[in-house]
This record gives C-alpha cells, structure tokens and sequence, in this order.
C-alpha cells in the first residue's frame, strides 16, 4: 500500500503536495465515491422504479440500510435516470447508486 509522505522542515513542500495530488487523485475519482445517497425508500411487493439522480448511466448499487425481511433485487438494465428493483415483500431500504 501507497503511504504518503510527511512533509518536512527541509523538503519541498510543492513536491509533497504534488505527491499527494496524484496518489488520492484516483481514490476521489472512482465511481463509487461518487455516488448517491438515496434514503428511506418505500419499496412495495414487485417492481420499483427510483430516480438514482447521477445523471449518468449506473455502474453499481448497494443496500445500505434495509427495514424489513424482503429479498431485493435488480430487475431491468441499467440506465441514465432510474434503478428497477423487484422486491419480495414491502420494505423500506436507503441505497447507494454510484
């Protein structure tokens, strides 16, 4: 694993900061950083459509918080606007889209 480095009272700090730019630059840059909180959504017995907001196309997405017995799962392709989830039983769940 990458560590940072520390800057000292005789380095050059430009170089540092430069050093740790290009390390965490990645990191930030990842799409699943750079997703989108969705909380308490109420979803009924059989399929759901819930605007993701990204305003792109979806790679991914994960449960976060799930308030009922229910199995949860993606129906449709993904797209620009929304996220199709089929449910086997009514639940509220909070989602990360990214």
């Amino acid at each position: 694993m990458s560590q940072l480095p520390l800057p000292s009272s005789t380095g050059n700090l430009v170089n540092t900061l430069t050093i740790w730019k290009s390390t965490i630059d990645p990191v930030i840059a990842t799409q699943l950083i750079t997703g989108n909180l969705i909380s308490n959504v109420s979803l009924a017995t059989g399929s759901n459509n819930i605007n993701h907001l990204l305003g792109r196309i979806q790679v991914g997405w994960m449960i976060v918080d799930q308030q009922a017995a229910a199995s949860i799962y993606r129906s449709k392709p993904f797209n620009k606007s929304t996220l199709t989830l089929t449910a086997s039983a009514p639940a509220t769940v909070s989602l990360w889209v990214f």
